[in-house]
């Protein structure tokens, strides 16, 4: 890359990101709203990393953020959005939703003001890239963690629409949706049934998502806006037949 990069964070995961796009010669702004984790990441990375305390919820913090960056390392090409709590595991009908807010304040919201900021300065200095991180989870519907997969899935669409909305400002916008990842948000996830449900038997890690993040960042996906890429093992493509179980006296559908 080369370039000043900006990568919004707000969980440790994001650390393989950081130490990717470092790797890649960029300097980074490390965001959180915990200011030791946030701090100890970004020492980590050496003197082309800096951190910045930050309320991805509130709109002034965001915008000093950016003003942060720019000021530090004279400008920003790269906004990346990784913020999520994942909020309650409850059942829709059991789920009282007293903190579906702050799911969407952080998860959605956050993105939102992210991207708002970053591509003020964007527009105005040649374009850049945003990359927002949801979840497979805000693609193909399912049970439980409503509010968060409401949240996800207004990332991906936001995200799209922002894609036809900045490409006449030079301004690139993609989408990482991880799923099954080995982080601390989904460590009470049965690792062996969820990796079941994928056509690829392996544990995702956060390198996989990182990669990916720096994929879509990059000039080597210079031609990608609007795009939505899962990080599932694909998951989100469907469950293999083999895995499948059929009913008493069927077999499975090939």
């Amino acid at each position: 890359m080369g370039r000043p990069v900006n990568f919004h964070v707000a969980f440790n995961e994001s650390f393989a990101e950081d130490q990717g796009v470092v790797a890649e010669g960029a300097r980074v702004v490390v965001a959180d709203v915990y200011a030791e984790t946030g701090a100890s990441v970004a020492q980590s990375l050496g003197d082309r990393a800096a951190f910045r305390r930050t309320d991805v919820t509130a709109a002034q913090p965001v915008r000093e953020f950016v003003e942060f960056t720019v000021d530090r390392f004279g400008g920003l090409h790269v906004m990346c959005n990784n913020v999520g709590v994942s909020g309650s595991l409850r059942r829709f009908l059991d789920d009282d939703l007293r903190d579906f807010q702050r799911v969407v304040d952080v998860d959605l919201f956050g993105v939102v003001l992210g991207s708002r900021y970053a591509a003020l300065h964007m527009v105005g200095h040649g374009g850049g890239v945003i990359v927002d991180v949801a979840s497979a989870a805000g693609i193909d519907p399912g049970t439980g963690m409503l509010p968060y997969r409401a949240a996800k899935a207004g990332v991906t669409h936001f995200t799209r629409c922002l894609a036809v909305e900045l490409g006449e400002h030079r301004v690139r916008a993609n989408c990482v949706a991880p799923a099954n990842i080995a982080t601390e948000i989904n460590a009470a996830f049965d690792k062996a049934a969820v990796t079941r449900l994928q056509p690829l038997a392996r544990q995702g890690c956060p390198a996989d998502a990182a990669e990916a993040v720096l994929y879509l960042a990059g000039d080597r996906a210079a031609q990608l806006t609007g795009v939505v890429l899962p990080v599932d093992g694909g998951m989100s493509t469907g469950t293999p037949a083999s895995r499948v179980r059929a009913p008493a006296g069927q077999d499975s559908v090939m």
